[in-house]
């Protein structure tokens, strides 16, 4: 992992090569018979959930760990907050835990909210009079009304993470740990929850989350790690970490067999040329200030992407855009191979890393025929400039399908810088360009 300086600031968490293998069991049978020595041969194969992590969270940080489903996020997680043990390895936890994992966990289905609010709270160590104090804050932050005196198990999902995530975060913790428990409240609660996440941040308390909400990862979190199959890939900023996840999610990667110092944006794809070397192939002016020298490129390279600008509503060739006026996208395409049916695409994020738009010529039904080898292709994408004032950044694709299977022709990512002017702006990502009329009011 890369080595970080926190200015002496002390670890909150830190786990230390922690190993979980679970024996799996092609019958129930094999399990009983293991159990009780009959057989020479072992009747259990091993399958690592997680393998060799690292890591250091520091106090006062907001960390994201990302990956796909199964890489080992939830048990590391349940490791951290002592509900399973590690079977090698250790972890050290400095200061007050509170855990948000599943949904319901530590909730009796008889019991009804007040009394799991006292069960949970004396679980984590609070007399019956603290927990009184704190009660009226527990249930004006769920805001589940009457249900509270009802038995949870007639509660639906939303009442249950909102009751959990209140007693949560009002027990006082240092740390926080949640597991995409706020995916399921609706829409209001999450933002309610998120202010108290910005709260905490101020507070100087650790945060702990994983959630399949790269947004949210952008927005909150100072540091993030990516897992995948119980393999530590990387740690680094949102926006490196949210970009490698990419590369991850079209098996554009390697697993190595020993994770040490590894670090998966310096990695490159074997069946590509080095970044240095592939960067000769995009012909953008070398003097434009606003294209990205280091920019994430990978793909299979049947298709490359040679040449891209934008131009304003003059047709002149620039990178900042004013807003409420139309820009055009141009990107040049060539083939070395046969591709049925190719997708051209571009997103627009923030300087955080988040989506903000983005289409492609699927989505825009403009193009859906093969391209043979040799051919190049010249796609356009013309818009009006709606985003706020501020600076943007551009990534590129070429993708497609094989059969069922998605494919990367070429991918170039953060490839250039969008400076948007604009003398008005309002709430949010973009103006929606609103009419406002005020009148004298008439009897």
């Amino acid at each position: 992992m890369q080595n970080k300086v926190h200015d002496g600031t002390a670890p909150a968490i830190v786990v230390q090569n922690i190993e979980k293998v679970y024996k799996l069991y092609d019958r129930p049978r094999d399990r009983v018979k293991e159990a009780l020595g009959f057989g020479k041969k072992q009747a259990h194969r091993q399958h690592y959930a997680l393998h060799g992590i690292s890591m250091d969270i520091y106090k006062g940080e907001t960390v994201g760990i990302i990956g796909t489903n199964g890489s080992g996020k939830s048990t590391l997680l349940k490791i951290i907050t002592g509900v399973l043990n590690p079977t090698a390895g250790e972890v050290k936890v400095n200061g007050r835990i509170s855990a948000l994992l599943e949904l319901g966990a530590g909730f009796n289905q008889e019991y009804n909210g007040i009394e799991n609010v006292y069960l949970n709270g004396t679980m984590m160590g609070f007399s019956e009079k603290e927990i009184e104090e704190k009660l009226p804050a527990i249930l004006e932050f769920a805001d589940i009304g009457d249900y509270a005196r009802q038995p949870v198990k007639t509660y639906s999902s939303g009442m249950f993470v909102r009751l959990a995530f209140a007693v949560s975060i009002n027990i006082e913790p240092e740390i926080l740990i949640v597991d995409e428990a706020l995916s399921v409240g609706d829409v209001f609660f999450q933002a309610k929850c998120y202010r108290k996440f910005e709260e905490f941040k101020e507070l100087g308390k650790t945060i702990v989350f994983v959630s399949h909400d790269l947004s949210s990862i952008s927005k909150y979190c100072d540091r993030v790690f990516l897992l995948n199959r119980g393999e530590l890939l990387g740690e680094g900023s949102p926006k490196e970490m949210i970009d490698a996840y990419k590369r991850v999610l079209v098996g554009q990667y390697e697993i190595p067999e020993k994770q040490e110092n590894h670090d998966l944006i310096h990695e490159i794809d074997p069946r590509e040329e080095s970044v240095e070397a592939a960067s000769t192939d995009v012909s953008a002016p070398p003097a434009d200030e606003s294209v990205n020298p280091s920019a994430l490129e990978y793909g299979t390279k049947q298709a490359r992407i040679v040449e891209y600008d934008l131009t304003d509503d003059r047709g002149v060739r620039t990178s900042a855009v004013i807003k409420g006026t139309s820009f055009t996208l141009h990107m040049r395409v060539e083939f070395d191979e046969h591709v049925p049916a190719p997708i051209f695409a571009f997103s627009i994020k923030n300087v955080k890393g988040t989506e903000i738009t983005g289409t492609n010529s699927m989505i825009e039904k403009a193009f859906l025929e093969s391209v043979e080898p040799g051919q190049t292709k010249d796609i356009t994408f013309t818009q009006k400039m709606s985003l706020q004032g501020g600076e943007y950044l551009l990534s590129l694709g070429v993708t497609g399908y094989h059969g069922d299977a998605f494919e990367v022709y070429h991918r170039l990512y953060d490839v250039m810088n969008i400076t948007v002017v604009s003398d008005k702006d309002t709430v949010g990502f973009y103006d929606m360009d609103s009419t406002v009329e005020v009148k004298d009011h008439r009897e």
